[in-house]
Order: C-alpha cells, then sequence, then structure tokens
C-alpha cells in the first residue's frame, strides 16, 4: 500500500511527515527565520521570481518568510492531502484566505461579479455585500445559482453546513448550476474529516483553520485547499499583501491535523445526542442540525457528508431575552465566538458574528449557536437544561 491509498486517519498522522526520519528528528522541525543567506544574486534573484509566482524555492533558497516557510509547507501539504486536492495555500486567516481568493477570482479579466449563496459567515458576508474587494455580490438561494449568473461573474460562495443554522447544500448541484464558473465552498463546519468538496468539482475549499484544524483555540489561520493553477494565482498575492501564517501558527495546525479524525467524530457524537434531545426540550422552538431528518430533505447526509458534524444552532421561544438568559445560566459552556475547540462554546449570531450582516439576511434573534466539545455528554446535557429554563 502506497501513501496515496491510507485512509483519512493515516493520512492524518502521517501527511507532511514522510521525511522526518530522513532528517533524524521524529517531530516536524519549526523554522522561525524571517530571511535567509542567499548563494548569490543571480541564484537568489531566481528563486525570488518562483516563488513571487507561485511556485516553491529554487537553488536559492526562500529568500525571506514572507514568500515562503518550510513549516506552513507542511501544513499546507497535510491539508490537501486530506482534501484529495493538489496543493494548499495558508494564510494568517480566514479572512485573509477568502480576500485572497476573491482577489484572484476577480483578477483574471473574468468580470467582478460574485454569485454568493446565503448563509454565510459574517465576514464573509459583510466583505462581499461592502464591496470592500472591487465586487459586485448577488445575494440568492442555491436553488437560484443558474438564474443569478452574469457573463462577468467570476466567482461562487457559499458554506455547507452554512453558517449559523447549518443549512446543507448539495455541491454537485452547484458545480453543475455554475456552468463552468469557479465555486468556493467554506468546509468549516464539515472538516476534511466529514467532507471533500472537491470530489463534487468544487475548485477552492476554504478552511478557517482556526477552528476544528487547530482544535484547541490557540491559533488564528485560515487556508485555501486547491489545484495547482489556482494556487499558481493565490500565492502571488499571499505574498504582495503579506498574508502569510506564522511558522509557529503552521507548526499548530500540523500537529492540529493529526488528531483532527478522533476529535471530530467524537464531537460529533456528543451532538448527535444533545440534538436528538434537545427536540424534546420546552422552551426549545426548532434544532437546527443536518443530523435531524428536518434539516437534510434532500438526504446528503450520507451522499455528500460522512456525517453531520458537531455544530447545533438553537431558535429559543423566547427570542432574545430567552437567548440572553439562557447564555448569563450556562457553566460549562463558554460564552464566546469561534468553534471547534476541544471545549463548549455558545454565542448569539446574531450580536455578535452576524451582527454586521444586512439587517433582512440577519439571523432571528431568538437563535443561538453551540459547538459541542469533548466534555461528557451528560454533563453538557445538564447544563443546558438547567440554562435553557422555562
Amino acid at each position: 500500500m502506497t501513501d496515496h491509498e491510507w485512509n483519512l486517519d493515516s493520512l492524518a498522522v502521517h501527511a507532511g511527515r514522510e521525511d522526518l526520519a530522513g532528517l533524524g528528528v521524529h517531530v516536524p522541525p519549526i523554522d522561525l527565520s524571517s530571511t535567509y543567506p542567499l548563494p548569490d544574486i543571480e541564484s537568489g534573484g531566481m528563486s525570488y521570481d518562483a516563488m513571487a509566482s507561485g511556485g516553491g524555492p529554487t537553488d536559492g533558497g526562500p529568500v525571506y518568510a514572507r514568500l515562503w516557510n518550510p513549516t506552513v509547507a507542511r501544513f499546507e501539504e497535510g491539508l490537501a492531502r486530506l482534501e484529495g486536492t493538489d496543493t494548499a495555500v495558508a494564510f494568517a486567516s480566514g479572512m485573509a484566505a477568502l480576500t485572497a481568493t476573491v482577489l484572484a477570482a476577480s483578477s483574471q479579466g473574468n468580470g467582478r461579479h460574485v454569485v454568493a449563496v446565503r448563509p454565510l459567515y459574517g465576514g464573509t458576508d459583510h466583505i462581499l455585500d461592502a464591496g470592500l474587494l472591487g465586487t459586485e455580490v448577488t445575494y440568492c438561494d442555491a436553488h437560484e445559482i443558474s438564474s443569478a449568473l452574469r457573463d462577468d461573474t467570476c466567482l461562487i460562495v457559499l458554506e455547507t453546513p452554512g453558517n449559523p443554522t447549518l443549512q446543507l447544500v448539495d455541491l454537485e448541484a452547484v458545480t453543475k448550476a455554475a456552468a463552468g464558473r469557479p465555486v468556493l465552498v467554506d468546509n468549516t463546519f464539515a472538516t476534511p474529516v466529514l467532507q471533500n468538496p472537491a470530489e463534487f468539482g468544487v475548485d477552492l475549499v476554504l478552511h478557517s483553520a482556526t477552528k476544528y484544524l487547530g482544535g484547541h483555540g490557540d491559533v488564528v489561520a485560515g487556508v485555501v485547499a486547491t489545484s495547482a493553477e489556482w494556487a499558481a494565482k493565490i500565492r502571488p498575492i499571499r505574498a504582495i499583501t503579506g498574508g502569510i501564517l506564522h511558522p509557529l501558527a503552521g507548526y499548530l495546525l500540523h500537529r492540529g491535523l493529526a488528531t483532527l479524525p478522533l476529535r471530530v467524530r467524537a464531537q460529533q457524537e456528543n451532538a448527535r445526542q444533545l440534538a436528538d434531545w434537545l427536540t424534546t426540550v420546552s422552551g426549545v422552538q426548532t434544532v437546527y442540525y443536518p443530523g435531524l431528518a428536518s434539516c437534510d430533505p434532500e438526504g446528503l447526509v450520507g451522499r455528500q457528508m460522512r456525517g453531520p458534524g458537531a455544530m447545533i444552532a438553537l431558535d429559543l421561544t423566547g427570542g432574545y431575552a430567552h437567548a440572553a438568559q439562557m447564555i448569563k445560566r450556562l457553566r460549562l459552556f463558554t460564552h464566546a465566538v469561534s468553534l471547534g475547540g476541544v471545549d463548549s462554546l455558545i454565542q448569539h449570531p446574531a450580536g455578535l458574528t452576524h451582527r454586521i450582516v444586512a439587517e433582512d439576511a440577519r439571523p432571528h434573534p431568538g437563535i443561538v449557536r453551540l459547538s459541542i466539545g469533548l466534555e461528557d455528554v451528560a454533563d453538557l446535557r445538564a447544563d443546558l437544561e438547567q440554562a435553557i429554563g422555562d
């Protein structure tokens, strides 16, 4: 069996580490250099040109850390292997990754119009709506993509599961509707453990690596898994705009990949049990969770996703006041933005992550979003029960 035939759990542990024995080390080294000695002017210049145009270092070495870093490259390789793409490009944040990708798509002479499927993460929604990247956006439902396309459409942007209410989108249908336009899918909630959008023809797979990939709430990062062709368009933008990921963050993310499958599956099992129970709780009007039949009418869990994940959203009967009261009462859940860590979090999307979204697209004020962690599920249930109240 070759490494390309390894299953996901084996790839998570070994991808990007195959050369360690030859280096005489067991743990990947961290290269913190900001600059590198040059053998001579000519070879240094050639290496600079290679990296500035989207490649890796040549005989002239890495030259400068804004262009390339070996520790970050190990993480990129590992994530690309998990997503089944040629390569990946890592950034200092998920928004930096999104920005570079939108700029790459809109600077190729194919127009500046973006089609975006809501719901989206608040930052993504806002940067497109505000036109900060020089693009024009049309928001639509997933089934309306074909009618939203224009001659100058350069990119289609969506999330599945969507943030915050976990709507699922049929990726095979989207890539057909795209009619050759590039498609970017935010795969943060699903992770490569549960979904590989590239298998369905998606061109660009985005992650806020801060979340499940890092998994411990101690790193901020973003990454785009994609083809070599798209990477060659994105890397120069990263280099010139300075969105490079710090090597220490790259090391932490690469380490996080090794336990990603175990963490996601354990968190998912907790979430399954809690979601089923929450449908019976007085005070909860609606439970949004892809593992519930009502939230997956097209049967995408099992066909597109390998599981429903570990995110849950609740619409409380008492609206905003009920949400605020619940959050204040919780003891085991931490009230904080972000998600995907080993500990359980809760946040109010309309008041926090989505407060910058246009009012008519903002989540209902009674909705809270739960990121389920690795605590004992009985303890999580008891905490939610006492907090939701009557």
